[in-house]
């Protein structure tokens, strides 16, 4: 992970909410848990390189690996 990358995007982040939370008042609180879910997640994915990771199917294997040599014994 590059440390500033993550600063960035968090600090990023911050600076959206602390914008939009004056329009986001008037709001339902369902919309605000939306916004904040939304960003969460897209806080959470821009933290992997996601062009560079492999799909699921790499992912399942190297989850089961130490399975399969468990089960071969």
């Amino acid at each position: 992970m590059r440390w500033e990358a993550f600063f960035g995007t968090t600090v990023i982040v911050a600076l959206i909410i602390l914008y939009e939370w004056p329009r986001m008042k008037q709001h339902p609180k369902k919309d605000k848990m939306a916004f904040f879910i939304l960003f969460f997640i897209g806080w959470v994915l821009s933290m992997f390189d996601l062009p560079h990771m492999g799909g699921p199917s790499s992912w399942v294997e190297t989850l089961f690996r130490p399975f399969g040599r468990f089960m071969e014994k």
